[in-house]
């Protein structure tokens, strides 16, 4: 029998890589800008919650940095997923799937997965004042050696070509960001393409993708990368939802030394808050937290060339000492960027209130309200909850929420 922890771990996992298989149910009801649906405002203590929030922030410059746009491909998208996820004799990925269906709020039998998941996507956007938009990330396959396929390492897929389509249908909310593995023989020709089209971001997931960040032959890339000062979203630390090529040496944080050393503008996503990697500055490497390598890439001196994003550093599997470091650190908020790493937040397992309090990171008055907003709007709960979150009198500074002007110079739309 699965113990409780483990049950924590798998969801988790599921919020992140089968968000692709998530979706919404078509039939829920859209929603108004600053208040909840139409039908229904908020009440009074959520509403007040929302006041606080919105208080002395621009909509207009909060792009969220970390979204997933994912789906079945039944709509002709082009996105695949992974058969073992509906594979009885693999349940922990059976797991993971119902996990993130119920989290996206989505009907196992929806016509169209792709559909109801955009459709679910966009009713949630509606409830944030105008200006704000979403980053909607593709994902590429896992390549081997010679950058060809290996679908069995791929535990998704989500074609360029769908996420700027997604994006072009609703350019008021979304904005997209490209995934291309650089050992695709064809792989400058694609980032021309998607700087061509708009992408605002490249995602890379090193140990998933199999992607070693020191390799050589990414210099040509990464030269590209930096002439269009291109950022590259990377995800570090410890990876447990989508295990791909399950290469976790390749998520050690001190890699993307490389691509900064090219010039590369990086973001680090989550800012590598999971699980340990190996300090390779020390003469005989051993485990430390990947978190503590983050903080030391932060204070090398790379200044606005190197970012983190927040998303998730409040979840449950987080030591509380990220989320405490994180609000102390204000030197380093102008490169700290908000991220919800959508559909995550609606796993409510994932992100365990009490918790928070309990580790000083949230007052016990705000629980009640920002159950409510999760419970109706998990993207507005995983904003607030960066707004109310404080240690010892610090919060995150508004500068970490006005992200566009970290990516709209990339845009060539």
């Amino acid at each position: 029998m699965l113990n409780r922890r483990h049950l924590l771990c798998c969801g988790a996992a599921a919020g992140l890589f089968t968000a692709l298989t998530a979706s919404a149910s078509p039939s829920l009801s859209a929603l108004s800008p600053g208040r909840a649906t139409r039908h229904a405002p908020w009440p009074p203590e959520v509403q007040a919650l929302l006041d606080r929030c919105w208080a002395d922030l621009d909509a207009t410059q909060l792009w969220d940095v970390h979204t997933h746009l994912l789906g079945t491909g039944d709509s002709g998208s082009g996105c695949t997923v992974n058969a073992t996820l509906d594979q009885w004799w693999h349940p922990v990925e059976m797991l993971r799937k119902r996990f993130i269906l119920k989290a996206a709020h989505v009907a196992p039998d929806a016509p169209s997965v792709d559909l109801a998941y955009v459709a679910r996507l966009r009713a949630l956007a509606e409830a944030f004042p105008t200006g704000a938009r979403w980053m909607l990330f593709a994902f590429d396959h896992a390549c081997d050696a010679q950058g060809q396929p290996v679908p069995a390492h791929t535990t998704f897929h989500v074609p360029d070509r769908y996420a700027a389509h997604v994006a072009a249908q609703a350019p008021q909310r979304f904005a997209w960001v490209a995934s291309i593995h650089p050992h695709r023989p064809d792989a400058l020709a694609r980032l021309d393409a998607a700087l061509a089209g708009g992408a605002v971001a490249l995602k890379w997931l090193p140990s998933s993708m199999a992607i070693d960040l020191r390799d050589p032959r990414l210099r040509p890339f990464y030269a590209r990368l930096a002439e269009a000062r291109l950022p590259v979203i990377v995800h570090c630390g410890e990876e447990r939802a989508v295990p791909g090529a399950r290469r976790e040496d390749l998520g050690n944080p001190l890699l993307v030394r490389a691509p900064l050393e090219q010039g590369v503008r990086l973001v680090v996503a989550h800012c590598a808050s999971l699980g340990t990697a190996l300090d390779l500055d020390r003469p005989r490497p051993r485990h430390v937290p990947a978190f503590s390598l983050f903080a030391r890439l932060m204070d090398e001196g790379w200044g606005d060339q190197l970012m983190g994003d927040l998303s998730v550093v409040l979840q449950t599997n987080r030591h509380p000492d990220v989320g405490r470091t994180l609000l102390t650190r204000d030197d380093w908020h102008p490169r700290l960027l908000h991220g919800s790493d959508y559909p995550l937040p609606g796993i409510a397992a994932a992100v365990r209130l009490p918790t928070l309090v309990r580790a000083g990171l949230l007052d016990a008055a705000d629980v009640a309200p920002l159950d409510a907003l999760r419970a109706r709007n998990p993207l507005l709960f995983d904003l607030a909850l960066k707004r109310v979150a404080r240690w010892r009198g610090a919060t995150f500074s508004p500068t970490v929420f006005a992200t566009r002007p970290h990516f709209e110079r990339a845009s060539v739309a």
